[in-house]
C-alpha cells in the first residue's frame, strides 16, 4: 500500500520516494506550558544572555542529562561506554589469554 504525501510516495513500511517534503524534513515539535512568571524570567534570561528560548531548553534539558548520566549524543555515549569497559578491565577480570593459557589466541 502507498499513497502519496506533497509529491514523495510513501510505502507502507515508512520508505519514501522522491524529494522529501517539509513535513519529512521538519524536527518534532512539543508544546510546554508556563506558568506566567517562570515564563517572564525565562525571557529576561534569555535577553540578558542573548540566547533564544530554544538554546536555554538545549541547554536545561542536556544539565538534566547530565545529572542523571544519559548520553546527550553519539560522542557522549562512546565516551561514557569507553570508561566503563575501562573500569571492567581494572576490577581484576582476568583477559582471555589468561584464562586459557594452553589455547592460542
Amino acid at each position: 500500500m502507498e499513497f502519496s504525501l506533497a509529491g514523495s510516495t510513501i510505502a507502507q513500511d515508512g520508505s519514501s520516494q522522491g524529494a522529501p517534503t517539509a513535513l519529512e524534513q521538519c524536527a518534532l515539535r512539543k508544546l510546554i506550558e508556563f506558568d506566567d512568571e517562570t515564563f517572564d524570567k525565562l525571557k529576561q534570561l534569555g535577553r540578558d544572555r542573548m540566547a533564544t528560548l530554544q538554546e536555554l531548553a538545549d541547554e536545561a534539558f542536556a544539565d538534566l542529562f547530565k545529572k542523571h548520566g544519559i548520553p546527550i549524543d553519539l560522542k557522549d555515549a562512546l565516551r561514557k561506554s569507553a570508561k566503563l569497559q575501562g573500569a571492567a578491565k581494572q576490577d581484576g577480570a582476568p583477559s582471555k589469554r589468561a584464562r586459557r593459557p594452553g589455547r592460542k589466541a
